[in-house]
């Protein structure tokens, strides 16, 4: 009877551990099934990494050579120096790596970018000049550049209107004495602050319209105005208000 009774509890446990072995069993199988399920789904997540690492790498490579090439052709253009050229591809390129390309036409950014970097640089490069080399419009290329200032920390300074006056006078086929002259006349706005408030291009404009006057070289109001990127308008303002506070006189 009691050897029944202990065969029974032999058999008891016997079944007991098989069906524990059984069930870890199971529960490792379950747990490598896991296991591999994670490591497909991880790998998969790495090759979505990957392909969207290499298709922003070919955006970013095929924006730059669009960006490039546009900048080259503006910098023929309007003669813009190879450092200007570089430091404008450079503004860029960062405009694109902090996102601020989405949503803005490659246009326009490179058009901010050309007239940051002049900025920049002191380069005397009028609004209206860039508006005819890429068909953007001022208020356009003035607002990218607000973005492009503010987003990336930028600093702008104004141009001095005698940085202007060397390349109207250029334009103008005026000779030295003309720009010496109208070199001579913004110098003596800027000490009695008569510029304050005045865009730089309108008032080296007017000094070179009354240099040329004063030289015995007269041009027309729609020269000077055309080449400075200003209106007649603005110009016969400014002229008027500059010989006017300088007391000079004009016939």
């Amino acid at each position: 009877m009691v050897r029944g009774v202990v065969g029974r509890e032999v058999g008891e446990r016997s079944e007991r551990e098989r069906a524990g072995r059984e069930e870890r069993k199971g529960v490792m199988k379950k747990s490598e099934h896991l296991s591999r399920k994670e490591e497909e789904e991880r790998e998969r997540l790495q090759r979505i990494s990957e392909r969207l690492r290499k298709r922003r790498v070919s955006n970013l490579r095929r924006h730059r050579l669009t960006a490039s090439a546009e900048i080259e052709r503006i910098s023929a253009m309007l003669s813009i120096p190879e450092r200007i050229k570089e430091e404008s591809l450079s503004i860029y390129q960062q405009a694109w790596e902090r996102d601020l390309i989405h949503g803005r036409s490659v246009e326009k950014m490179v058009a901010a970018s050309v007239y940051a970097a002049c900025r920049r640089n002191r380069i005397p490069m009028t609004l209206d000049e860039l508006e005819k080399a890429t068909n953007v419009a001022r208020k356009d290329i003035v607002r990218a550049c607000k973005v492009l200032a503010g987003r990336l920390s930028l600093s702008l300074p104004p141009v001095s209107p005698i940085e202007y006056v060397h390349r109207f006078c250029e334009k103008l086929n005026l000779k030295g004495r003309v720009r010496e002259k109208a070199e001579e006349i913004v110098r003596k706005a800027l000490e009695k602050n008569i510029t304050s408030g005045r865009g730089p291009p309108s008032i080296a404009a007017s000094a070179v319209y009354i240099a040329a006057i004063l030289c015995g070289n007269r041009q027309t109001q729609k020269a000077v105005a055309e080449v400075a990127g200003v209106t007649e308008v603005t110009l016969r303002v400014r002229y008027k208000e500059l010989a006017r506070k300088l007391q000079i006189e004009l016939h």
